[in-house]
Order: C-alpha cells, then sequence, then structure tokens
C-alpha cells in the first residue's frame, strides 16, 4: 500500500513513514520543511512543498495514482508559540488543511487519517478522558485541532470522506534505529528539555506548573513512546475501512495513548533512574496556553485498531537520551 504523509519529515511523521515501511507499505512524503529537517526524509519518495498548493497535491496522486490513504501530520504544534502567533497556527493548521482536504475529495481519495491531540479535553477529576468527555481547548494550537476535527466530520458527513482522527496524547523518545528524534535545536517538549539538562546544554530543566489539582501539583501526562504512536498509524491505515464500518459512521475519533498517567515530577524521577543521576530543577509558572493534563481511555483503539503499547516509558527516555547523543551526526547540531 503506497500512503501520503503530510509532515512526514517531521518528528512524528518520519517515525511513521519508518513504521510504514517495516510493515511492507511505501510512504510518500509531502512537507514543506518549515519545521522538519530534509535529513529526516532519507530516500524516501518526497515532494517539497505546501499542502494548500492543489497543483502540487494533484501532481502527487498523478505520479503514484495507487496511494490509498492520506495521514495528515503536517501543523504548527508548539502551544506557547501559538499563543504568540495566533494567524499563523490557523492558516496553517485550518485554512491550508481545509484546502487539502478538498482537494483529496475532488481526486476521490477519501480515507484520510487525521493527527489531533488529548490538549482538547477538559479537565476531569480522576484525569482519565474517553473519546466522547467534554472539550475544552485552552491554546490556539489546540483550538486549530479541534476546529480540524469538526471540519472533518462535517466533510465525511456530506462528501465521499472518510476520516479516522487520532487523538495523540504525549510522543516521547526517538526511532528505535536512532535515525530520527527532536530535532529543534531547544525541544519544547518535556523529554527534550530533560535531555538537554542531563547533557549540560542547559542549566537546569523547569517544571511549568507545580500547584495543579494533581497528586504533587505538577501536570499531568499520558507519555507515550513515539514507535508505538507509528504503529498505531500503520494499524488505523491497514484497517482503514474495517474501522469507519465497526465505528458505523463516517468518521471516528480514537484515544492513542498508553492508559496512564504520569506527573511531570514522576516524569523526572524515571528519567534519573534511567540516565543514573540527577538532573538540576527549577519551577516556574504554567507557560501560556499550558493544560493541566489527562490520561487516555484506551478500550475504543484496543476494540477497534486491536492496537495497544509495546513500549515502557523507560524505553522511550532511553531512547531519548541515546538519540541525544547521536542527532549531532544526523542533524549537524546537538
Amino acid at each position: 500500500m503506497k500512503v501520503l504523509v503530510t509532515g512526514g519529515a517531521g518528528y512524528i511523521g518520519s517515525t511513521t513513514a519508518k513504521a510504514l515501511e517495516e510493515a511492507g507499505h511505501t510512504p510518500v512524503i509531502l512537507d514543506s520543511l518549515l519545521t522538519g529537517p530534509l535529513a529526516f526524509v532519507r530516500d524516501r519518495i518526497f515532494y517539497e512543498g505546501d499542502i494548500a498548493d492543489r497543483a502540487l497535491v494533484r501532481r502527487v496522486f498523478d505520479e503514484h495514482p495507487d496511494i490509498d490513504a492520506t495521514i495528515h501530520m503536517a501543523a504548527r504544534i508548539v502551544v506557547p508559540e501559538s499563543v504568540e502567533k495566533p494567524y499563523e497556527y490557523y492558516r496553517d493548521n485550518v485554512a491550508k488543511s481545509l484546502e487539502l482536504f478538498d482537494e483529496l475529495n475532488t481526486l476521490g481519495k477519501g480515507r484520510v487519517l487525521f493527527s489531533s491531540s488529548a490538549s482538547i479535553y477538559a479537565l476531569k477529576d480522576d484525569f482519565e478522558v474517553s473519546e466522547g468527555d467534554r472539550l475544552e481547548p485552552t491554546s490556539p494550537y489546540a483550538r486549530t485541532k479541534r476546529m480540524m476535527e469538526e471540519v472533518l466530520q462535517d466533510m465525511s458527513a456530506a462528501t465521499g470522506l472518510r476520516a479516522i482522527i487520532l487523538r495523540y496524547f504525549n510522543p516521547i523518545g526517538s526511532d528505535p534505529d536512532l535515525e530520527s528524534g527532536i530535532y529543534a535545536k531547544e525541544p519544547s517538549h518535556v523529554l527534550g528539555q530533560l535531555v538537554m539538562a542531563a547533557r549540560g546544554q542547559k542549566d537546569s530543566f523547569t517544571i511549568t506548573g507545580t500547584d495543579h489539582p494533581t497528586r504533587d501539583g505538577t501536570g499531568i501526562r499520558d507519555y507515550i513512546h513515539v514507535w508505538d504512536l507509528a504503529r498505531a498509524h500503520v494499524r488505523a491505515v491497514e484497517r482503514f475501512d474495517e474501522v469507519i464500518d465497526a465505528a458505523g459512521a463516517p468518521s471516528v475519533i480514537i484515544n492513542v495513548g498508553t492508559g496512564s498517567g504520569v506527573t511531570v515530577r514522576e516524569l523526572v524521577q524515571s528519567f534519573e533512574t534511567v540516565f543514573g543521576s540527577k538532573v538540576p530543577v527549577t519551577e516556574a509558572p504554567p507557560r501560556p496556553g499550558d493544560a493541566v493534563g489527562a490520561f487516555a481511555n484506551v478500550d475504543r483503539s484496543g476494540r477497534l485498531l486491536d492496537w495497544r503499547t509495546e513500549l515502557s516509558m523507560e524505553d522511550a527516555i532511553a531512547s531519548a537520551l541515546a538519540w541525544g547523543a547521536k542527532r549531532q551526526e544526523i542533524l549537524g547540531y546537538e
């Protein structure tokens, strides 16, 4: 099977492309390289350009008419930046995605797997969230994800599009073979920040928010190894029609997480255990747009995808540390 992966030069996109290859499929990458590095494309079929460039999208499908599904990952993803630059986030994540979806429908290429986010959930007392729970996105980034879920639901009800919407929880770690990982020079992701502090590239790791209504006051997250997340995409495209039929609707939302919650302090403790020494830690108020957090109820992913996580948080931490030591070799910077 051929699968178009928008944003396929990114962290999750490149890992998913590799998982597709290992399962015997062929990824076709469409990426503007706004953030994702060209090095992560490797020798895959690649088109550099914008998802809203309809002529380019048509050319991709003209040259690869056997593409069976599109995994749409291309998006801006940094929460504090979305607070500072809402226009850019709504333009790139919403307006451009609309153009892509309409073109896919015009081309009769209606299978869409969309990368959404658990950041859209409202706070719950027990922090465990199911797909039907109340939503309350707290940042422009999260609101773009909620908007695109609604767009896909409406378009799939009215057109030939069919959509599997995956609500990601918190991907961490790297490709098991260390061919890709977090690429930002100073990553906003918590584990990337921890790796920098452990390697002496930062004075300390900053816990942002210590007065949350959690068991230790820090945010709670569901940290999923990026390789497990990539495998979930493979399972979803392989079972696409079966999943839609089982859902009994033209679109379906599925949580993708481990099913357990970990606080930031607990993540730091696990990191120090794997790393083998203490990491300097400071505390600060929450960043603009930060959510308290949640963890996934994963009943639906087990039922519809027959998928579950296989790798531990400690596996992810070890792979992130290994990637931190290797990424200069691939990207040219630490």
